[in-house]
């Protein structure tokens, strides 16, 4: 009888929880991509090559990996509120600033490093912690609605920005998108429900192993690898597709909205692969997504026609962002809650450095040899051997039941 009463309150503010947090990943999923719609007109603009925009992606994956690490760090100890509120300032600066850049080190400096700073405090990792604490039985399920909103705003954003880029210039995307993440600040601040420093630790998890503890273990660094491809392959396609489909004679509007719709296709696998991780873990939906990409990716090496890019963009999208929830399925899997936000930030923060490489190498790979096929060939071969290792994976004994 005691129960029910304690129960609706948590149910409220976990529902609370869950739309802020969707709110955040759809303002921060769309903006990062926004640089994937413009590379094309910045760089013919200005007379730029690729790896110019290529190298200021590679700081954001860097630069925002480290932010996410210390923002899980944080919300392992204190309310996640004003870290969400102070890193959606600083994106919304950073990423409103790009359009006044004028020369490569703008954009490094601005997009590589300001906005990668908020993108990655106002990101997953806070939010994750917030969602799987507020939902201890669906954890991924959970998850996978909040990790929708990066998917949501890659498509609502993304298409609204493409149709926009008919009529005014690149540089208006970016002081839209700067508008919008300020404008959600107070939502943020004084939506969330705040909470002392003594709440926060008593609320804290007392099962699970640390960092150290992970780290002597095989299923720690089979994440890492895993992940690590994951990052190469999903940032290398994002920063890249608007500017091959193009390539391969695709017109920038339905290029751009390419993109867009991979946001819509990584809806269905993003939910999905929650569902079925709540039911059989997260090992089939990780393995499921890399088959996904080695066909795809086989695809796009031998045939490059406006169907095959289009297929290739919505099969690819289908599998993009899959892991994203099941990070935290997998460590409180693996490794218990306690350490949540620390464990989860590490391995993200390993997926966006590569995410970070594949960017780069991709861009620098075309001003080589001005086309994508080596890239594509590498994509491939770490495609396989992520299918590899995630059969490596062992299903643990859920920690957070022990």
């Amino acid at each position: 009888m005691a129960a029910a009463p304690r129960h609706a309150p948590i149910a409220a503010g976990a529902f609370l929880i869950l739309a802020a947090g969707f709110l955040v990943l759809f303002i921060g999923g769309g903006a990062r991509f926004a640089v994937g719609l413009t590379l094309k007109p910045i760089v013919d603009g200005f007379g730029w090559g690729r790896s110019d925009i290529g190298l200021a992606v590679a700081l954001f994956q860097t630069v925002s990996a480290a932010a996410m690490f210390v923002a899980g760090y944080l919300a392992d100890r204190a309310s996640p509120r004003l870290v969400l509120g102070g890193g959606l300032v600083v994106a919304g600066i950073g990423i409103g600033l790009m359009s006044v850049i004028s020369v490569p080190w703008h954009a490094h400096v601005v997009y590589g490093v300001i906005f990668a700073l908020g993108n990655g405090a106002a990101s997953l990792i806070p939010v994750s912690v917030m969602v799987t604490r507020a939902f201890p039985a669906r954890t991924g399920f959970a998850n996978a609605v909040v990790v929708s909103g990066m998917g949501v705003g890659q498509l609502v954003v993304i298409a609204t920005l493409a149709a926009v880029m008919l009529s005014v210039s690149w540089h208006s995307v970016y002081v839209w998108l700067g508008i919008a993440h300020l404008v959600l600040v107070p939502l943020i601040v004084f939506g969330l429900p705040s909470s002392t420093r003594k709440e926060a630790h008593a609320a804290r998890p007392a099962i699970g192993i640390g960092m150290r503890e992970a780290a002597r273990t095989r299923q720690f660094w089979l994440l890492l690898a895993i992940y690590a491809i994951c990052g190469f392959d999903d940032f290398f396609v994002s920063t890249h597709v608007v500017a091959f489909a193009q390539d391969r004679g695709v017109d920038a509007f339905l290029a751009g909205n390419l993109l867009a719709l991979m946001g819509l296709t990584s809806l269905v696998g993003v939910v999905a692969a929650g569902a079925i991780s709540d039911r059989s873990g997260p090992i089939w939906p990780t393995a499921a997504s890399f088959i996904a990409r080695v066909a795809v990716v086989g695809l796009i090496m031998v045939d490059q026609s406006t169907v095959s890019v289009a297929v290739f963009a919505l099969v690819f999208g289908l599998t993009f962002m899959v892991t994203a929830p099941l990070t935290a399925v997998f460590v409180k899997e693996s490794f218990g809650t306690r350490h949540l936000g620390a464990l989860t930030g590490i391995i993200t923060l390993v997926h966006q450095v590569f995410g970070g490489i594949g960017a780069y190498l991709g861009a620098a790979l075309f001003d080589h040899a001005g086309n994508y096929q080596t890239a594509f060939a590498l994509m491939f071969g770490f495609s396989i051997l992520a299918v590899v290792l995630t059969f490596m994976l062992r299903r643990p004994q859920r920690a957070a039941a022990v």
